[in-house]
Protein backbone atom coordinates (compact mmCIF):
# COMPACT_ATOMS: atom_id res chain seq x y z
CA UNK A 1 0.00 0.00 0.00
CA UNK A 2 1.09 3.58 -0.56
CA UNK A 3 2.10 5.82 2.31
CA UNK A 4 -1.15 7.80 2.09
CA UNK A 5 -3.17 4.61 2.19
CA UNK A 6 -1.18 3.40 5.20
CA UNK A 7 -1.99 6.62 7.04
CA UNK A 8 -5.69 6.35 6.25
CA UNK A 9 -5.80 2.73 7.40
CA UNK A 10 -3.96 3.62 10.60
CA UNK A 11 -6.50 6.34 11.33
CA UNK A 12 -9.35 3.88 10.83
CA UNK A 13 -7.69 1.44 13.21
CA UNK A 14 -7.49 4.18 15.85
CA UNK A 15 -11.21 4.72 15.45
CA UNK A 16 -11.77 0.97 15.88
CA UNK A 17 -9.69 0.92 19.07
CA UNK A 18 -11.84 3.74 20.46
CA UNK A 19 -14.95 1.68 19.66
CA UNK A 20 -13.44 -1.32 21.43
CA UNK A 21 -12.72 0.79 24.48
CA UNK A 22 -16.34 1.91 24.53
CA UNK A 23 -17.55 -1.68 24.10
CA UNK A 24 -19.29 -0.78 20.84
CA UNK A 25 -17.24 -2.68 18.21
CA UNK A 26 -18.95 -5.23 15.96
CA UNK A 27 -22.50 -5.31 17.39
CA UNK A 28 -24.79 -8.05 16.07
CA UNK A 29 -28.23 -7.03 17.29
CA UNK A 30 -29.43 -4.74 14.49
CA UNK A 31 -32.12 -6.25 12.28
CA UNK A 32 -33.21 -4.53 9.08
CA UNK A 33 -36.72 -4.78 7.67
CA UNK A 34 -36.28 -3.10 4.28
CA UNK A 35 -33.86 -3.07 1.35
CA UNK A 36 -33.15 -0.33 -1.16
CA UNK A 37 -34.76 -1.88 -4.23
CA UNK A 38 -38.02 -2.61 -2.42
CA UNK A 39 -38.21 0.97 -1.13
CA UNK A 40 -37.69 2.41 -4.60
CA UNK A 41 -40.31 0.06 -6.05
CA UNK A 42 -42.93 0.58 -3.35
CA UNK A 43 -42.52 4.35 -3.26
CA UNK A 44 -42.13 5.00 -6.98
CA UNK A 45 -45.59 6.58 -7.30
CA UNK A 46 -45.51 8.54 -4.01
CA UNK A 47 -44.44 12.16 -3.87
CA UNK A 48 -42.94 13.96 -0.90
CA UNK A 49 -46.27 14.99 0.61
CA UNK A 50 -47.66 11.45 0.40
CA UNK A 51 -44.56 9.99 2.06
CA UNK A 52 -44.61 12.60 4.83
CA UNK A 53 -48.25 11.82 5.48
CA UNK A 54 -47.62 8.05 5.55
CA UNK A 55 -44.85 8.31 8.17
CA UNK A 56 -43.42 4.90 7.14
CA UNK A 57 -40.64 3.81 9.49
CA UNK A 58 -37.95 1.46 8.16
CA UNK A 59 -34.71 -0.11 9.31
CA UNK A 60 -32.05 -0.34 6.59
CA UNK A 61 -28.48 -1.60 6.68
CA UNK A 62 -25.55 -1.67 4.29
CA UNK A 63 -22.24 -0.08 3.35
CA UNK A 64 -21.66 3.67 3.17
CA UNK A 65 -20.34 4.42 -0.31
CA UNK A 66 -20.65 8.19 -0.25
CA UNK A 67 -21.04 10.97 2.32
CA UNK A 68 -21.66 14.71 2.15
CA UNK A 69 -21.22 16.49 5.49
CA UNK A 70 -22.95 19.86 5.38
CA UNK A 71 -24.28 22.27 7.95
CA UNK A 72 -27.53 21.34 9.58
CA UNK A 73 -28.35 18.45 7.23
CA UNK A 74 -25.95 15.88 5.73
CA UNK A 75 -26.39 13.04 3.29
CA UNK A 76 -24.95 9.58 2.69
CA UNK A 77 -25.46 6.78 0.19
CA UNK A 78 -26.11 3.35 1.71
CA UNK A 79 -25.60 0.35 -0.56
CA UNK A 80 -27.08 -3.10 0.14
CA UNK A 81 -27.34 -6.19 -2.06
CA UNK A 82 -30.33 -4.77 -3.94
CA UNK A 83 -29.05 -1.26 -4.65
CA UNK A 84 -28.61 2.21 -3.14
CA UNK A 85 -30.74 4.36 -0.87
CA UNK A 86 -29.94 7.85 0.39
CA UNK A 87 -29.71 8.61 4.09
CA UNK A 88 -30.58 12.13 5.29
CA UNK A 89 -29.21 13.11 8.68
CA UNK A 90 -29.60 16.11 10.94
CA UNK A 91 -29.01 16.81 14.60
CA UNK A 92 -32.68 17.69 14.92
CA UNK A 93 -33.89 14.26 13.74
CA UNK A 94 -31.09 11.95 14.85
CA UNK A 95 -29.87 13.79 17.94
CA UNK A 96 -26.55 15.47 18.57
CA UNK A 97 -24.70 12.26 19.51
CA UNK A 98 -25.68 10.26 16.41
CA UNK A 99 -25.05 13.24 14.16
CA UNK A 100 -21.59 13.73 15.64
CA UNK A 101 -20.82 10.01 15.19
CA UNK A 102 -22.01 10.16 11.59
CA UNK A 103 -19.38 12.81 10.84
CA UNK A 104 -16.64 10.40 11.98
CA UNK A 105 -17.77 7.58 9.68
CA UNK A 106 -15.72 6.62 6.61
CA UNK A 107 -16.65 5.38 3.16
CA UNK A 108 -16.82 1.60 3.39
CA UNK A 109 -18.21 1.44 6.93
CA UNK A 110 -21.25 -0.80 7.40
CA UNK A 111 -24.11 0.88 9.27
CA UNK A 112 -27.68 0.34 10.35
CA UNK A 113 -30.17 3.21 10.19
CA UNK A 114 -33.74 3.60 11.40
CA UNK A 115 -35.95 6.41 10.16
CA UNK A 116 -38.85 7.61 8.04
CA UNK A 117 -39.11 7.29 4.27
CA UNK A 118 -39.27 10.67 2.57
CA UNK A 119 -38.12 12.61 -0.46
CA UNK A 120 -35.78 15.57 -0.60
CA UNK A 121 -36.79 18.82 -2.22
CA UNK A 122 -35.17 17.57 -5.42
CA UNK A 123 -37.27 14.37 -5.32
CA UNK A 124 -34.57 11.91 -4.17
CA UNK A 125 -36.03 9.02 -2.18
CA UNK A 126 -34.36 9.02 1.24
CA UNK A 127 -34.54 7.75 4.79
CA UNK A 128 -34.65 10.58 7.34
CA UNK A 129 -32.51 8.96 10.02
CA UNK A 130 -33.65 8.94 13.64
CA UNK A 131 -31.06 6.43 14.88
CA UNK A 132 -27.75 5.43 13.32
CA UNK A 133 -25.38 2.65 14.39
CA UNK A 134 -21.94 1.67 13.17
CA UNK A 135 -22.04 -2.10 12.73
CA UNK A 136 -18.64 -2.79 11.15
CA UNK A 137 -15.63 -0.49 10.79
CA UNK A 138 -13.94 -0.75 7.38
CA UNK A 139 -10.19 -0.69 8.02
CA UNK A 140 -9.09 0.14 4.48
CA UNK A 141 -10.14 3.04 2.25
CA UNK A 142 -12.04 2.12 -0.86
CA UNK A 143 -10.06 2.32 -4.13
CA UNK A 144 -9.65 5.80 -5.60
CA UNK A 145 -11.53 4.75 -8.74
CA UNK A 146 -14.19 3.17 -6.56
CA UNK A 147 -17.10 4.26 -8.72
CA UNK A 148 -16.58 1.81 -11.56
CA UNK A 149 -13.27 0.30 -10.34
CA UNK A 150 -11.52 0.69 -13.67
CA UNK A 151 -8.49 -1.52 -12.92
CA UNK A 152 -9.39 -4.88 -14.46
CA UNK A 153 -6.66 -6.76 -12.61
CA UNK A 154 -8.01 -5.54 -9.26
CA UNK A 155 -11.57 -6.39 -10.27
CA UNK A 156 -10.63 -10.00 -10.97
CA UNK A 157 -8.22 -10.54 -8.07
CA UNK A 158 -10.32 -8.76 -5.46
CA UNK A 159 -13.86 -9.46 -6.53
CA UNK A 160 -15.20 -8.16 -3.23
CA UNK A 161 -14.01 -4.66 -4.19
CA UNK A 162 -15.59 -5.04 -7.61
CA UNK A 163 -18.89 -5.97 -6.00
CA UNK A 164 -18.66 -3.20 -3.41
CA UNK A 165 -18.28 -0.76 -6.31
CA UNK A 166 -21.77 -1.79 -7.36
CA UNK A 167 -21.16 -1.41 -11.09
CA UNK A 168 -21.67 -3.97 -13.83
CA UNK A 169 -20.32 -6.90 -11.82
CA UNK A 170 -23.38 -7.13 -9.61
CA UNK A 171 -25.70 -7.18 -12.61
CA UNK A 172 -23.58 -9.81 -14.38
CA UNK A 173 -23.75 -12.20 -11.45
CA UNK A 174 -27.45 -11.57 -10.87
CA UNK A 175 -28.00 -12.51 -14.52
CA UNK A 176 -25.75 -15.53 -14.17
CA UNK A 177 -27.83 -16.81 -11.27
CA UNK A 178 -31.00 -16.20 -13.26
CA UNK A 179 -29.61 -18.01 -16.34
CA UNK A 180 -28.81 -21.11 -14.30
CA UNK A 181 -32.21 -20.99 -12.61
CA UNK A 182 -34.06 -20.82 -15.94
CA UNK A 183 -32.01 -23.70 -17.36
CA UNK A 184 -32.70 -25.83 -14.29
CA UNK A 185 -36.41 -25.02 -14.41
CA UNK A 186 -36.64 -25.83 -18.12
CA UNK A 187 -34.98 -29.23 -17.76
CA UNK A 188 -37.02 -30.07 -14.67
CA UNK A 189 -40.20 -29.28 -16.62
CA UNK A 190 -39.04 -31.66 -19.35
CA UNK A 191 -38.78 -34.47 -16.81
CA UNK A 192 -35.00 -34.51 -16.35
CA UNK A 193 -33.59 -35.58 -12.99
CA UNK A 194 -30.78 -33.47 -11.52
CA UNK A 195 -27.95 -35.62 -10.20
CA UNK A 196 -24.42 -35.30 -8.82
CA UNK A 197 -21.37 -37.25 -9.95
CA UNK A 198 -17.85 -37.48 -8.46
CA UNK A 199 -15.51 -34.53 -8.78
CA UNK A 200 -12.54 -36.75 -7.85
CA UNK A 201 -12.27 -39.74 -10.14
CA UNK A 202 -9.90 -42.72 -10.37
CA UNK A 203 -9.68 -42.10 -14.12
CA UNK A 204 -10.42 -38.85 -15.95
CA UNK A 205 -12.84 -39.29 -18.82
CA UNK A 206 -15.56 -37.74 -20.91
CA UNK A 207 -13.38 -35.19 -22.69
CA UNK A 208 -10.02 -34.86 -24.40
CA UNK A 209 -8.23 -32.72 -21.83
CA UNK A 210 -5.20 -32.75 -19.57
CA UNK A 211 -6.37 -33.37 -15.98
CA UNK A 212 -5.28 -32.07 -12.61
CA UNK A 213 -3.94 -34.82 -10.35
CA UNK A 214 -4.15 -35.15 -6.58
CA UNK A 215 -3.72 -38.04 -4.14
CA UNK A 216 -5.96 -39.70 -1.58
CA UNK A 217 -3.60 -40.60 1.26
CA UNK A 218 -5.91 -42.93 3.17
CA UNK A 219 -6.62 -45.01 0.06
CA UNK A 220 -3.05 -44.56 -1.20
CA UNK A 221 -4.15 -43.83 -4.75
CA UNK A 222 -4.00 -41.00 -7.28
CA UNK A 223 -7.23 -39.21 -8.13
CA UNK A 224 -8.06 -36.85 -10.96
CA UNK A 225 -10.26 -33.78 -10.81
CA UNK A 226 -12.97 -34.41 -13.34
CA UNK A 227 -12.61 -33.03 -16.81
CA UNK A 228 -16.26 -33.94 -17.55
CA UNK A 229 -19.06 -35.94 -15.85
CA UNK A 230 -20.04 -37.69 -19.09
CA UNK A 231 -19.07 -41.29 -18.39
CA UNK A 232 -20.75 -41.24 -14.97
CA UNK A 233 -23.95 -39.71 -16.32
CA UNK A 234 -24.16 -42.38 -19.01
CA UNK A 235 -23.67 -45.05 -16.34
CA UNK A 236 -26.85 -43.65 -14.78
CA UNK A 237 -28.72 -43.99 -18.08
CA UNK A 238 -27.55 -47.62 -18.20
CA UNK A 239 -29.06 -47.96 -14.73
CA UNK A 240 -32.46 -46.75 -15.92
CA UNK A 241 -32.33 -43.01 -15.12
CA UNK A 242 -33.27 -42.14 -18.68
CA UNK A 243 -33.21 -38.31 -18.45
CA UNK A 244 -30.47 -36.85 -16.24
CA UNK A 245 -28.54 -33.60 -16.01
CA UNK A 246 -25.84 -32.04 -13.90
CA UNK A 247 -24.71 -28.42 -13.60
CA UNK A 248 -21.15 -29.20 -12.69
CA UNK A 249 -17.69 -27.82 -12.07
CA UNK A 250 -14.99 -29.19 -14.36
CA UNK A 251 -11.22 -28.83 -14.14
CA UNK A 252 -8.84 -28.89 -17.10
CA UNK A 253 -5.10 -28.34 -16.83
CA UNK A 254 -4.94 -25.94 -19.74
CA UNK A 255 -3.93 -22.38 -20.48
CA UNK A 256 -5.81 -19.31 -19.30
CA UNK A 257 -7.33 -16.88 -21.80
CA UNK A 258 -10.31 -14.61 -22.33
CA UNK A 259 -12.29 -17.77 -23.17
CA UNK A 260 -10.68 -20.39 -20.92
CA UNK A 261 -10.44 -20.85 -17.16
CA UNK A 262 -8.98 -24.04 -15.62
CA UNK A 263 -12.10 -24.36 -13.45
CA UNK A 264 -15.41 -23.80 -15.22
CA UNK A 265 -19.12 -24.61 -15.11
CA UNK A 266 -20.80 -26.94 -17.57
CA UNK A 267 -24.34 -28.18 -18.03
CA UNK A 268 -24.43 -31.80 -19.18
CA UNK A 269 -27.64 -33.68 -19.89
CA UNK A 270 -28.55 -37.07 -21.38
CA UNK A 271 -31.83 -38.41 -22.70
CA UNK A 272 -32.55 -41.99 -23.74
CA UNK A 273 -34.39 -42.82 -26.96
CA UNK A 274 -33.33 -39.62 -28.71
CA UNK A 275 -30.58 -38.68 -31.15
CA UNK A 276 -28.38 -35.65 -31.71
CA UNK A 277 -30.94 -33.91 -33.91
CA UNK A 278 -33.51 -34.06 -31.10
CA UNK A 279 -31.00 -32.28 -28.87
CA UNK A 280 -30.33 -29.64 -31.51
CA UNK A 281 -34.01 -28.78 -31.37
CA UNK A 282 -34.05 -28.84 -27.56
CA UNK A 283 -30.97 -26.59 -27.46
CA UNK A 284 -32.59 -23.94 -29.65
CA UNK A 285 -35.73 -23.96 -27.52
CA UNK A 286 -33.74 -23.81 -24.27
CA UNK A 287 -31.52 -20.91 -25.32
CA UNK A 288 -34.44 -18.93 -26.71
CA UNK A 289 -36.28 -19.29 -23.41
CA UNK A 290 -33.21 -18.27 -21.40
CA UNK A 291 -32.65 -15.26 -23.64
CA UNK A 292 -36.30 -14.18 -23.43
CA UNK A 293 -36.58 -14.52 -19.65
CA UNK A 294 -33.19 -13.10 -18.72
CA UNK A 295 -32.62 -10.50 -21.46
CA UNK A 296 -36.22 -9.60 -22.30
CA UNK A 297 -36.11 -10.73 -25.92
CA UNK A 298 -34.31 -12.86 -28.52
CA UNK A 299 -31.62 -10.33 -29.50
CA UNK A 300 -28.53 -9.44 -27.44
CA UNK A 301 -25.47 -7.27 -28.03
CA UNK A 302 -22.05 -8.90 -27.78
CA UNK A 303 -18.72 -7.43 -28.84
CA UNK A 304 -20.46 -4.83 -30.98
CA UNK A 305 -22.60 -7.43 -32.76
CA UNK A 306 -26.33 -8.18 -32.61
CA UNK A 307 -26.83 -11.86 -31.85
CA UNK A 308 -30.27 -13.19 -32.75
CA UNK A 309 -31.51 -16.25 -30.84
CA UNK A 310 -34.97 -16.24 -32.43
CA UNK A 311 -34.01 -19.07 -34.79
CA UNK A 312 -34.00 -21.28 -36.62
CA UNK A 313 -30.25 -21.59 -36.11
CA UNK A 314 -27.99 -22.02 -39.12
CA UNK A 315 -26.55 -25.49 -39.83
CA UNK A 316 -23.37 -26.49 -41.70
CA UNK A 317 -21.54 -29.77 -42.08
CA UNK A 318 -17.97 -29.76 -40.78
CA UNK A 319 -16.24 -30.15 -44.18
CA UNK A 320 -18.57 -27.67 -45.86
CA UNK A 321 -17.76 -25.06 -43.19
CA UNK A 322 -14.03 -25.47 -43.83
CA UNK A 323 -14.49 -25.10 -47.58
CA UNK A 324 -16.74 -22.06 -47.20
CA UNK A 325 -14.13 -20.19 -45.17
CA UNK A 326 -11.09 -21.52 -47.06
CA UNK A 327 -11.98 -20.84 -50.71
CA UNK A 328 -8.52 -21.91 -51.91
CA UNK A 329 -9.31 -25.51 -50.87
CA UNK A 330 -11.60 -28.09 -52.47
CA UNK A 331 -13.02 -31.42 -51.32
CA UNK A 332 -9.94 -33.30 -52.53
CA UNK A 333 -7.65 -31.03 -50.50
CA UNK A 334 -9.46 -32.07 -47.30
CA UNK A 335 -8.08 -35.57 -47.83
CA UNK A 336 -4.53 -34.45 -48.65
CA UNK A 337 -2.14 -34.15 -45.72
CA UNK A 338 0.32 -31.87 -47.53
CA UNK A 339 -2.37 -29.43 -48.63
CA UNK A 340 -3.87 -29.33 -45.14
CA UNK A 341 -0.46 -28.66 -43.60
CA UNK A 342 0.10 -25.86 -46.12
CA UNK A 343 -3.34 -24.39 -45.35
CA UNK A 344 -2.51 -24.47 -41.65
CA UNK A 345 0.84 -22.80 -42.29
CA UNK A 346 -0.91 -20.11 -44.34
CA UNK A 347 -3.23 -19.58 -41.37
CA UNK A 348 -0.28 -19.19 -39.02
CA UNK A 349 -0.40 -22.64 -37.40
CA UNK A 350 2.90 -24.49 -36.95
CA UNK A 351 2.28 -28.25 -37.14
CA UNK A 352 5.88 -29.00 -36.18
CA UNK A 353 7.98 -30.44 -38.95
CA UNK A 354 5.79 -30.06 -42.00
CA UNK A 355 3.76 -32.63 -43.91
CA UNK A 356 5.86 -35.67 -43.05
CA UNK A 357 5.76 -34.99 -39.31
CA UNK A 358 2.07 -34.15 -39.46
CA UNK A 359 1.33 -37.35 -41.32
CA UNK A 360 3.14 -39.40 -38.67
CA UNK A 361 1.74 -37.56 -35.64
CA UNK A 362 -1.76 -36.60 -36.62
CA UNK A 363 -4.42 -38.02 -38.87
CA UNK A 364 -6.32 -36.12 -41.52
CA UNK A 365 -9.18 -35.52 -39.09
CA UNK A 366 -6.97 -33.84 -36.50
CA UNK A 367 -5.44 -31.57 -39.13
CA UNK A 368 -8.90 -30.60 -40.37
CA UNK A 369 -9.98 -29.90 -36.79
CA UNK A 370 -7.03 -27.57 -36.31
CA UNK A 371 -7.88 -25.80 -39.54
CA UNK A 372 -11.52 -25.53 -38.51
CA UNK A 373 -10.63 -24.06 -35.11
CA UNK A 374 -8.28 -21.53 -36.65
CA UNK A 375 -10.17 -20.38 -39.71
CA UNK A 376 -13.85 -21.20 -39.18
CA UNK A 377 -14.75 -20.81 -35.50
CA UNK A 378 -13.96 -17.07 -35.29
CA UNK A 379 -16.25 -16.39 -38.26
CA UNK A 380 -19.34 -18.15 -36.92
CA UNK A 381 -21.18 -15.10 -35.63
CA UNK A 382 -24.89 -15.99 -35.53
CA UNK A 383 -25.96 -19.23 -33.77
CA UNK A 384 -24.70 -22.04 -36.02
CA UNK A 385 -24.77 -25.81 -35.60
CA UNK A 386 -21.76 -27.57 -37.12
CA UNK A 387 -22.50 -31.26 -37.78
CA UNK A 388 -20.81 -34.37 -39.18
CA UNK A 389 -17.53 -34.12 -37.28
CA UNK A 390 -14.94 -36.78 -38.15
CA UNK A 391 -15.32 -39.92 -36.04
CA UNK A 392 -11.56 -39.87 -35.37
CA UNK A 393 -11.93 -36.73 -33.21
CA UNK A 394 -15.22 -37.86 -31.65
CA UNK A 395 -14.21 -40.86 -29.51
CA UNK A 396 -17.49 -41.09 -27.56
CA UNK A 397 -19.94 -40.35 -30.37
CA UNK A 398 -21.94 -42.79 -32.48
CA UNK A 399 -20.85 -43.30 -36.08
CA UNK A 400 -23.28 -42.12 -38.73
CA UNK A 401 -25.22 -44.92 -40.40
CA UNK A 402 -24.75 -43.15 -43.75
CA UNK A 403 -21.02 -42.56 -43.39
CA UNK A 404 -19.02 -44.27 -40.61
CA UNK A 405 -16.16 -41.79 -41.12
CA UNK A 406 -18.27 -39.06 -39.51
CA UNK A 407 -20.14 -38.99 -36.20
CA UNK A 408 -23.72 -38.11 -35.34
CA UNK A 409 -22.49 -35.00 -33.57
CA UNK A 410 -22.96 -31.25 -33.48
CA UNK A 411 -21.29 -28.25 -31.93
CA UNK A 412 -23.03 -24.90 -31.49
CA UNK A 413 -21.04 -21.74 -32.15
CA UNK A 414 -22.13 -18.18 -31.41
CA UNK A 415 -19.98 -15.05 -31.88
CA UNK A 416 -16.94 -17.25 -32.42
CA UNK A 417 -17.49 -19.10 -29.13
CA UNK A 418 -18.13 -22.83 -28.83
CA UNK A 419 -21.24 -22.93 -26.65
CA UNK A 420 -22.41 -26.54 -26.84
CA UNK A 421 -21.24 -29.98 -27.93
CA UNK A 422 -23.66 -32.86 -28.36
CA UNK A 423 -24.00 -36.19 -30.06
CA UNK A 424 -25.77 -39.48 -30.31
CA UNK A 425 -23.93 -41.61 -27.78
CA UNK A 426 -21.80 -44.54 -28.76
CA UNK A 427 -23.52 -47.53 -27.13
CA UNK A 428 -21.67 -50.33 -28.93
CA UNK A 429 -19.29 -51.63 -26.25
CA UNK A 430 -16.94 -53.27 -28.75
CA UNK A 431 -16.64 -50.08 -30.80
CA UNK A 432 -16.04 -48.05 -27.64
CA UNK A 433 -13.38 -50.51 -26.48
CA UNK A 434 -11.50 -50.12 -29.76
CA UNK A 435 -11.69 -46.33 -29.63
CA UNK A 436 -10.41 -46.30 -26.04
CA UNK A 437 -7.48 -48.44 -27.21
CA UNK A 438 -6.72 -45.90 -29.93
CA UNK A 439 -6.86 -43.10 -27.35
CA UNK A 440 -4.56 -45.07 -25.05
CA UNK A 441 -2.05 -45.44 -27.89
CA UNK A 442 -2.20 -41.71 -28.53
CA UNK A 443 -1.58 -41.06 -24.84
CA UNK A 444 1.36 -43.46 -24.83
CA UNK A 445 2.68 -41.55 -27.84
CA UNK A 446 2.73 -38.29 -25.90
CA UNK A 447 -0.78 -36.85 -26.33
CA UNK A 448 -1.55 -35.52 -22.81
CA UNK A 449 -5.17 -34.79 -23.79
CA UNK A 450 -6.02 -38.28 -25.09
CA UNK A 451 -8.51 -40.25 -23.00
CA UNK A 452 -7.67 -43.07 -20.62
CA UNK A 453 -8.94 -46.60 -21.10
CA UNK A 454 -11.91 -47.00 -18.73
CA UNK A 455 -12.63 -50.72 -18.28
CA UNK A 456 -15.50 -50.16 -15.84
CA UNK A 457 -17.29 -47.92 -18.32
CA UNK A 458 -16.90 -50.59 -21.02
CA UNK A 459 -18.46 -53.12 -18.64
CA UNK A 460 -21.37 -50.74 -18.02
CA UNK A 461 -21.96 -50.47 -21.78
CA UNK A 462 -21.97 -54.26 -22.00
CA UNK A 463 -25.05 -54.28 -19.76
CA UNK A 464 -26.74 -52.07 -22.36
CA UNK A 465 -26.99 -48.32 -22.88
CA UNK A 466 -30.27 -47.52 -24.66
CA UNK A 467 -30.10 -45.28 -27.73
CA UNK A 468 -29.18 -41.98 -26.08
CA UNK A 469 -28.13 -38.45 -26.95
CA UNK A 470 -26.11 -36.20 -24.67
CA UNK A 471 -24.88 -32.63 -24.63
CA UNK A 472 -22.63 -30.23 -22.76
CA UNK A 473 -23.30 -26.49 -22.62
CA UNK A 474 -20.64 -24.06 -21.39
CA UNK A 475 -22.38 -21.93 -18.77
CA UNK A 476 -19.57 -19.38 -18.44
CA UNK A 477 -19.47 -18.66 -22.17
CA UNK A 478 -23.26 -18.49 -22.35
CA UNK A 479 -23.21 -15.92 -19.55
CA UNK A 480 -20.57 -13.96 -21.48
CA UNK A 481 -22.90 -13.80 -24.47
CA UNK A 482 -26.01 -12.81 -22.55
CA UNK A 483 -24.28 -10.15 -20.43
CA UNK A 484 -21.95 -8.73 -23.07
CA UNK A 485 -18.88 -9.59 -20.97
CA UNK A 486 -15.67 -9.61 -23.08
CA UNK A 487 -13.75 -12.08 -20.90
CA UNK A 488 -14.61 -15.30 -19.10
CA UNK A 489 -12.97 -13.76 -16.02
CA UNK A 490 -15.78 -11.20 -15.92
CA UNK A 491 -18.41 -13.91 -15.39
CA UNK A 492 -16.56 -16.13 -12.87
CA UNK A 493 -16.59 -14.73 -9.36
CA UNK A 494 -13.08 -15.91 -8.56
CA UNK A 495 -11.18 -16.67 -11.78
CA UNK A 496 -7.78 -18.32 -11.73
CA UNK A 497 -5.05 -15.68 -11.89
CA UNK A 498 -1.30 -15.79 -12.37
CA UNK A 499 0.38 -15.34 -8.99
CA UNK A 500 1.86 -11.97 -8.17
CA UNK A 501 5.61 -11.60 -7.54
CA UNK A 502 6.50 -12.36 -3.93
CA UNK A 503 3.39 -14.41 -3.25
CA UNK A 504 2.83 -18.11 -2.72
CA UNK A 505 1.57 -20.61 -5.25
CA UNK A 506 -2.05 -19.77 -4.47
CA UNK A 507 -1.50 -16.04 -5.03
CA UNK A 508 -1.42 -15.33 -1.29
CA UNK A 509 1.57 -15.06 1.01
CA UNK A 510 3.10 -18.47 1.71
CA UNK A 511 1.48 -19.90 4.84
CA UNK A 512 1.63 -23.38 6.39
CA UNK A 513 -1.30 -25.61 5.50
CA UNK A 514 -3.13 -27.72 8.07
CA UNK A 515 -0.46 -30.34 7.66
CA UNK A 516 2.17 -27.78 8.60
CA UNK A 517 3.91 -28.03 5.23
CA UNK A 518 4.64 -24.55 3.81
CA UNK A 519 3.11 -23.85 0.42
CA UNK A 520 1.23 -27.15 0.25
CA UNK A 521 -1.63 -27.10 -2.20
CA UNK A 522 -4.55 -29.51 -2.05
CA UNK A 523 -4.40 -29.97 -5.81
CA UNK A 524 -1.02 -30.12 -7.48
CA UNK A 525 -0.02 -30.39 -11.10
CA UNK A 526 1.58 -33.81 -11.00
CA UNK A 527 0.87 -34.55 -14.61
CA UNK A 528 4.02 -36.65 -14.72
CA UNK A 529 2.32 -39.29 -12.54
CA UNK A 530 2.21 -42.56 -14.48
CA UNK A 531 -1.17 -43.24 -16.02
CA UNK A 532 -3.24 -46.13 -14.75
CA UNK A 533 -2.57 -49.00 -17.16
CA UNK A 534 -5.26 -50.39 -19.42
CA UNK A 535 -7.11 -53.22 -17.74
CA UNK A 536 -9.52 -55.62 -19.34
Amino acid sequence: MSGDTDKLSAERRRKLQALRAEGGAYPNDFRRDAVAADLHRDCAALDRDALEAAQTSVRVAGRLVGKRVMGKTSFAVLRDMSGDIQLMLSAAAAGEDDYRRFKTLDAGDIVGAEGLVTRTKTGELSVRVKRLRLLVKSLHPLPEKFHGLADIETRHRKRYLDLIAGGGAREIFRKRSRIVAVIRDDLNRRGFLEVETPMMQPLPGGAAARPFVTRHHALDMPLYLRVAPELYLKRLVVGGLEKVYEINRNFRNEGVSARHNPEFTMLEFYQAYTDYRDLMQLTGELLRRVCDEVCGGPVVEFDGRRIDFSGPFDELRFDDAILRHNPALNAAALQDTKRLVQALADAGVDVGGGADAASAGAGIAKLKLELFEKTVEPRLEQPTFITAFPTEVSPLARRSDDDPEVADRFELFIAGLEIANGFSELNDADDQRQRFREQARDRAGGDDEAMYYDADYIEALEYGLPPTAGEGVGIDRLVMLLTGAPSIRDVILFPQMRRLPGTGKSGAQDMPGKSGTPGTSATQDTSGTPATPEQE
